[in-house]
């Protein structure tokens, strides 16, 4: 397991044909990783898609708190259905 207390680690992804940068803890980056590989897509397209969900909030986080919570969320929605309980 990633150590939970290490510093971000910064990455370029790209959206709608534009780079940017995202800061992220290397736990969250794990987890991104393993989200795209579940949902079958590339890291870029799953970021496009929480960027695309995040921006009709009325009051919409920034790109990398909003990966962290579409994670956080994941994973609570995922122990509430039983998947990956030991």
């Amino acid at each position: 397991m990633t150590n939970p207390y290490h510093p971000p680690a910064k990455r370029s992804v790209e959206i709608a044909g534009h780079k940017t940068s995202i800061s992220l803890e290397p736990m969250f980056w794990d987890m991104l990783r393993e989200a795209a590989a579940a949902e079958g897509m590339p890291i870029n397209a799953l970021v496009a898609r929480i960027d695309a969900e995040r921006i009709r909030v009325e009051v919409a986080p920034g790109l990398a708190g909003a990966i962290r919570l579409w994670l956080v969320a994941r994973l609570r929605s995922q122990l509430a259905d039983g998947v990956g309980a030991s």
